[in-house]
């Protein structure tokens, strides 16, 4: 969201690079695609927006960090030191800042830290979501309770996950439940990680 909102204020074109779609098991490829796309944000000035961020710039000290991971890593210092000849801003996105590796985060000017939403931006994220979509009987305590630790882009991605899902079963109507379902999804997505983060180390 914020990207997207730099991108409008400045008159840029906004590209959004998800990280774990870059990453692939053969050595070296991972880095060449980081290339290509710093190539790109040389010619063609723009918001560049990283984002699942942990994905690549995890601390290099984890026990169980491989060496291909620590040479992307690296890869990416090294091109974020590269002079710009078009000024692009790149932004990186991350729901856990605790991974991130510091030398990393001393490469941007700055480091915004967001809140996760309250009770009302809860309610205010997901209504603005849910069109075309009616939803006469929310139960909106429900809905926040199951939104609780999650952030605004994972009750976005949760809410829009309601929606899609509405559609191909032809309704036109949002129920309690199938918001609950997609912001459990999250939850539990959320969940698996850290269990995966808590055997590093």
């Amino acid at each position: 969201m914020t990207a997207e909102a730099l991108a409008g204020e400045l008159h840029l074109p906004l590209f959004v690079i998800r990280l774990e779609t870059l990453i692939t098991r053969f050595m070296g490829e991972t880095a060449a695609k980081l290339r290509l796309v710093f190539d790109e944000a040389q010619k063609r000035r723009g918001v560049y927006l990283f984002d699942e961020f942990d994905a690549v710039g995890s601390n290099r000290l984890a026990t169980n960090d491989v060496a291909e991971m620590r040479r992307v890593l690296n890869s990416f210092l090294q091109f974020m030191e590269e002079p710009s000849a078009t000024d692009s801003v790149l932004v990186a996105a991350t729901n856990h800042p605790s991974l991130l590796d510091r030398a990393l985060l001393r490469r941007f000017d700055e480091v915004l830290q967001f809140e996760m939403p309250s009770a009302d931006e809860v309610r205010a994220i997901i209504k603005a979501h849910l069109s075309p979509m009616k939803y006469p009987k929310i139960n909106w305590k429900t809905i926040v309770a199951a939104a609780t630790c999650l952030s605004q882009a994972e009750i976005v991605h949760a809410a829009e996950e309601a929606v899609k899902a509405a559609i191909l079963s032809e309704r036109n109507q949002i129920s309690t439940a199938d918001l609950t379902r997609e912001l459990r999804k999250r939850q539990a997505m959320r969940t698996v990680f850290s269990e995966e983060q808590g055997h590093i180390g």
